[in-house]
């Protein structure tokens, strides 16, 4: 499952929570421990108290937390599909139909001429402990935001609270990126943060910035800050709040906040989450009927089980996937992008999606760093054309590393230097359908005569390790669950490099952003990704976004390897009425970013069974 959250993550926003192995013991003793009759919690009818059940990986204190700020690892449901019940955001956005549902967000427009975006939150909006939420939380969010080093700080250039509702962003480019980026954060209270927020407002005042010892510094207190008491010290304004009590290594519950926006308009009175960092532990809940809904990427096996069982499979897109990337730092050889395109060539990657997650694992075809989806309604039919596929020929890899100075000597390939080409490829362990991608990748490689070395590392230490440099190759995402490019870039090209990374003090895959290409000489790669997202024509946009695409096509600082489209079991007639069909346009948005059974509660159109 991959939380997309974090301006940044794949969605993280990501986490794919799969395992390809069945019913394992581990999951066995989830369903005992749960008690496992089968019935679940019961809907409505269950003590008049109506129950969703779902799934999503947590870390139980004290690893886990509730420093729930974007860039802050391991904060309990942190970038999670849940989040927005919690902390509001200013919105969600109906992909298909192009339109926001307004939930902290009263009214939003942007000033070209004074380059600035207005956001007005709703009157009467209270956290949970009674208290206003103001312009003053949406300002210490927007700072706290900036200490983590959040994206939409490349285009806004201060901010101000003209009264109790009204948060102004000046930007240095009117962007249209920024609605998104500012509608889709989660404001968090001053009362948590406020001291954060002081101290930075005071840094970058006195001309500093976060590369300072003084900016240093603060980084690293924000991300270290525990609240010392979660109940008191944590305040929400979603329908939902933490049951602190209840958080156990097996599951969770959230309560209904009265006090919170739509409160009154969702169905659900309690939401349990079981913990599962893979499929193999939540299979078993799904099939015994004790889960209503889980964006796991489950195998084809498991799939089929569900449908056996009466189990209904949604399969909306994902707009991402798993990619292979390299450390510059310490492979020099594939600085050389001709290295890196004869490996483009040489991993069959439809193969590689169909063997991860059968019909929900797509090969990546163009190639330009986000989803083939997209790309019709951003390139046009000349940009399209201008792409290479870099279609699966080890015939003509073989040719391009040999041109770039490797040898292969009894069947193995020697780098440049003479040394055998021999690697270790680390992915996150529990995620099945990125394990069984760097397994099967690690398997066509050495078969190619680069002899790779899977390893499995826990999912939340292994990008961690990533952005420290601790790694030679390793899976990690590519693409956003966003509906813009520009966001897909951002992952591409900083999350797990030098802008981002440096929040784990390294500079992950060390891709220089000034690179020489063919199609148009020397780039910047940063400031390209910010063109994409910049101005408000979208046709002026569309400029920007087919220059990225083409350089990433060209220089390929990462390798896509396939499209993931969610395999969701949605559990009708238990404890939920029904689910959207298949058809219907709300199945476009992706599962880890505007999720649409979060959407569904918040109109009041997901309803208990009975």
């Amino acid at each position: 499952m991959s939380p997309s959250s974090n301006a940044h993550h794949p969605e993280l926003s990501r986490r794919r929570l799969l395992e390809i192995i069945g019913l394992s013991a581990a999951g066995a003793s989830i369903v005992g421990a749960c008690g496992g009759d089968g019935e679940g919690g019961g809907g409505a009818g269950g003590g008049g108290t109506a129950e969703f059940v779902g799934a999503w990986p947590y870390q139980v204190p004290p690893k886990g937390h509730f420093n729930i700020m974007a860039g802050v690892t391991d904060g309990i449901l942190a970038g999670s599909i849940y989040q927005d019940l919690i902390f509001l955001p200013g919105g969600m956005y109906y992909w298909q139909d192009k339109k926001w549902e307004r939930l902290l967000a009263d009214s939003w427009a942007f000033d070209a001429a004074a380059k600035t975006f207005t956001l007005s939150i709703k009157p009467d909006l209270t956290w949970n402990d009674g208290s206003p939420l103001t312009s003053k939380d949406v300002m210490t969010t927007f700072w706290c935001r900036r200490i983590m080093r959040q994206t939409e700080w490349g285009f806004v250039t201060s901010m101000e609270a003209t009264d109790e509702r009204t948060v102004v962003f000046t930007m240095n480019n009117p962007s249209s990126v920024v609605e998104r980026y500012v509608l889709r954060a989660p404001v968090m209270a001053d009362a948590t943060y406020g001291q954060f927020a002081q101290r930075a407002e005071e840094l970058f005042a006195s001309g500093k910035d976060l590369d300072t010892d003084e900016g240093g510094t603060l980084n690293e207190d924000l991300q270290a800050y525990r609240p010392q008491d979660p109940e008191r010290d944590v305040l929400t304004s979603g329908p939902f709040r933490y049951d602190f009590a209840s958080i156990t290594n097996a599951q969770l519950t959230l309560v209904k906040n009265d006090k919170g926006f739509a409160a009154d308009r969702i169905k659900f009175d309690t939401i349990t989450l079981y913990a599962g960092e893979s499929a193999s532990q939540i299979t078993p809940l799904v099939l015994s009927k004790e889960v209503d809904y889980a964006t796991h990427g489950f195998a084809v096996a498991e799939e089929q089980q569900f449908v056996k069982q009466g189990v209904r499979v949604i399969r909306p897109p994902v707009y991402s996937g798993p990619a292979l990337l390299f450390n510059l730092d310490k492979l020099p050889e594939f600085k050389d992008v001709r290295v890196r395109r004869a490996l483009a060539h040489a991993i069959d990657r439809k193969a590689n999606g169909t063997f991860a997650l059968g019909r929900s694992g797509v090969g990546v075809e163009s190639m330009t760093g986000f989803s083939d989806i997209l790309v019709p309604g951003w390139l046009s039919e000349e940009e399209q054309a201008k792409l290479d596929t870099y279609p699966y020929d080890q015939g003509k890899a073989a040719a391009m590393l040999t041109d770039a100075g490797w040898k292969k000597v009894a069947g193995a390939w020697q780098k440049p230097d003479g040394t055998k080409a021999s690697y270790t490829l680390v992915f996150p362990a529990e995620w099945a359908d990125w394990s069984t991608s760097g397994t099967n990748l690690a398997r066509q490689l050495t078969k190619f005569g680069i002899a790779v070395r899977p390893r499995g590392v826990t999912a939340n230490q292994q990008p961690i390790d990533v952005d420290k440099g601790a790694f030679e190759l390793a899976i990690q995402a590519w693409g956003s669950s966003h509906p813009h490019p520009h966001f897909s870039f951002v992952t591409d090209l900083f999350t797990h490099n030098i802008p981002i990374a440096a929040n784990q003090g390294g500079k992950g895959i060390a891709f220089e952003l000034t690179q020489d290409t063919d199609a148009f000489g020397p780039v910047d790669l940063e400031k390209i990704v910010n063109a994409a997202g910049e101005g408000l024509d979208e046709a002026a946009q569309k400029q920007n976004v087919a220059t990225a695409a083409l350089a990433f096509n060209e220089l390929l600082p990462i390798i896509p390897l396939f499209e993931r489209y969610g395999n969701n079991p949605a559990l009708e007639g238990t404890r939920v009425k029904g689910w959207p069909a298949d058809d219907d346009p709300i199945l476009q948005n992706s599962p880890y970013a505007d999720n649409f059974a979060i959407l569904a509660m918040f109109t009041g159109k997901l309803a208990p069974a009975s």
